[in-house]
């Protein structure tokens, strides 16, 4: 019997041809759950997003959550989805969010199901907001438009972190036969368990981030104009009501990237973290209606990327280490001015990941708070936030070096609206001082130290190799020692957060958790320059990070980039081996 005839019929063709290849591929191994949830093609079989695998799934969630929590029928889930959809296979977000909720009102849970596309960050929202016991978006963020995703919120508000991703995984194994009215999603039309909270959340949210509003008049009177472009994705809507929420007028919209198409059909990539190529056209109606500031956001709304016009015409746009710099700064000095008590600083927190830049660590030496790292992800720094929340803390701000910025803690993981619109009030700010962006970011690293960061990635297909290239690291120099030494730069310290090896710890053990499953070291050099090559949870990418710091009073920022560059081609030569191990460089 078949449920969905286009999946059925791409099956049904296979079969007719012999085609066992296509078959091995869609058929051999189920999709694993991981702590980002779900990320893969819709299509057929058990290895791509379909309604069976989405089916699947959150039986095994709702199993998994009913062991969890003895009022789940009472609490309940929330349910968001964005533009997303395939038409050769006929999945679509908002047809797995929909499956979803049914397999969850089948077994008497309430599912507060967004009525509509909606941020990704909406979702950890209304977790907190309305104390459910978890949260599902489906979304494959910024990935190629084939793709979709699935992923999962804790009653924390936060992503979830293991053990929850192995014992959700074991769920899904036990639960494979679709239950009895599982395909029949307009059953939920007609259920009292069917809530939307669209209304609420819309009012709720930008009610909470106007806490962040700290400058109302400046923004009234601002004639600082943006353009804003959502990447055909959802962002839109929002980010024009952010900017409202904070009485700023509304930022020129990319006519051709505002409303959401699933074809992304401007952009090669929809990812805003790839730079210029993704902002061509909003470089062109900036140049036409005479704005100076670029706020882009990818697909789901959950990255912001920030570019703006400098005095000799050229764009820049920031890197997320730069951008966090500003942010950190910005939502420290509001948080200074308007703190009424001096004592209450050491109350304070930042938090970024470790292959972001070290900047707020050199802030927070300097004016008296606390930073901390977490491992890559904003998992790890919205379960950290929670706890630090929890003791009393008040944490302000924490980012990664990919574009994600969580400066609100209504949201505790990665917002691209209010992040958005609170750099547009930062930049409105500026500019009653007659300063850009560019500028101030000048003016932080001066006080603080010149943070210059690096990054880049190789795509390499082969698992097998990237273990290689990863095994060589770690028998370098003969049997289980690390290199001592990369061209020209001396290794003074590594950490190996695959295996837990620290030189620089006393017992040699490393302090953030570690993780058998992931690749991922960091080698100090003895010219205060750092690096980390892990491979990417989402992608078949091996990265790396670089980072030279250099202490307040040093600026000689021409000489630290030369050095950086040579780092990071050595890095590259004798770690990578792109040549040999016939790794694929990012190309622009």
């Amino acid at each position: 019997y078949q449920q969905n005839p286009k999946t059925y019929a791409i099956v049904k063709q296979l079969l007719a041809e012999g085609n066992a290849g296509e078959l091995q591929k869609y058929f051999g191994s189920r999709m694993e759950f991981g702590t980002a949830g779900l990320r893969a093609a819709m299509g057929a079989g058990i290895s791509h997003m379909n309604d069976l695998t989405i089916i699947q799934t959150t039986q095994g969630f709702c199993r998994y959550l009913e062991k969890n929590f003895s009022d789940l029928k009472k609490r309940g889930v929330v349910i968001g989805f964005d533009a997303r959809a395939h038409l050769s296979s006929g999945g679509s977000s908002k047809r797995f969010a929909r499956l979803a909720a049914n397999a969850f009102i089948s077994q008497g849970v309430p599912v507060y199901l967004f009525s509509d596309i909606i941020p990704t960050p909406f979702v950890p929202y209304t977790v907190t907001h309305l104390k459910l016991c978890a949260g599902i978006m489906v979304t494959a963020s910024h990935n190629p438009k084939q793709d979709n995703g699935y992923k999962v919120y804790w009653e924390n508000g936060a992503q979830i972190i293991s053990p929850h991703d192995k014992g959700i995984s074991q769920a899904i194994e036990e639960n494979q036969e679709p239950w009895p009215q599982a395909w029949d999603d307009k059953l939920i039309d007609s259920s009292p368990l069917l809530h939307d909270p669209y209304a609420i959340v819309n009012k709720e949210y930008f009610k909470d981030i106007q806490k962040q509003c700290f400058y109302r008049n400046i923004n009234k009177e601002t004639n600082l104009k943006f353009v804003h472009t959502s990447v055909h994705g959802v962002g839109h809507k929002f980010v024009q009501l952010a900017f409202k929420a904070f009485d700023l007028s509304p930022p020129f919209a990319v006519p051709e990237q505002k409303d959401p198409d699933p074809d992304f059909p401007t952009v090669k990539y929809p990812n805003p973290e790839e730079g210029k190529g993704v902002l061509t056209l909003s470089f062109a109606l900036a140049e036409k209606d005479g704005a100076r500031i670029i706020l882009a956001n990818d697909p789901d709304a959950d990255r912001l990327a920030v570019a703006e016009k400098q005095e000799s015409g050229e764009w820049k746009v920031f890197s997320g280490n730069e951008l966090g710099a500003l942010l950190g700064w910005w939502i420290f000095t509001c948080w200074k001015n308007n703190s009424r008590d001096a004592r209450a600083i050491k109350d304070v927190y930042m938090l970024s990941s470790t292959v972001s830049s070290k900047i707020l660590r050199a802030i927070a030496l300097k004016e008296g708070f606390h930073f901390e790292e977490t491992l890559t992800g904003f998992k790890w720094m919205g379960n950290r936030a929670k706890q630090l929340m929890d003791q009393g803390k008040a944490v302000l701000f924490a980012f990664e070096e990919a574009i994600g910025y969580m400066c609100c803690p209504a949201v505790l993981d990665k917002d691209g609206v209010s992040a958005a619109v609170i750099t547009a009030e930062m930049a409105s700010f500026l500019a009653t001082r007659n300063l850009s962006l560019s500028q101030q970011l000048k003016a932080v690293y001066d006080e603080y130290g010149f943070h210059i960061t690096k990054a880049s990635y190789f795509i390499c297909h082969d698992p097998k190799v990237i273990q290689q290239l990863f095994d060589n690291l770690r028998n370098f120099d003969g049997k289980n020692t690390y290199p001592k030494s990369c061209g020209r730069f001396k290794v003074s310290g590594i950490r190996d957060l695959t295996t837990g090896y620290d030189s620089s710890q006393p017992d040699q053990k490393a302090i953030l958790p570690t993780s058998k499953s992931s690749q991922m070291i960091t080698f100090t050099f003895a010219n205060g320059g750092v690096a980390t090559m892990r491979t990417s949870g989402t992608e078949p990418k091996i990265k790396y990070y670089s980072e030279l710091c250099a202490p307040p009073g040093n600026s000689d920022v021409e000489q630290l980039k030369k050095e950086l560059d040579e780092l990071v081609s050595a890095l590259e030569k004798h770690f990578f081996q792109p040549e040999k191990n016939k790794l694929q460089r990012k190309t622009e």
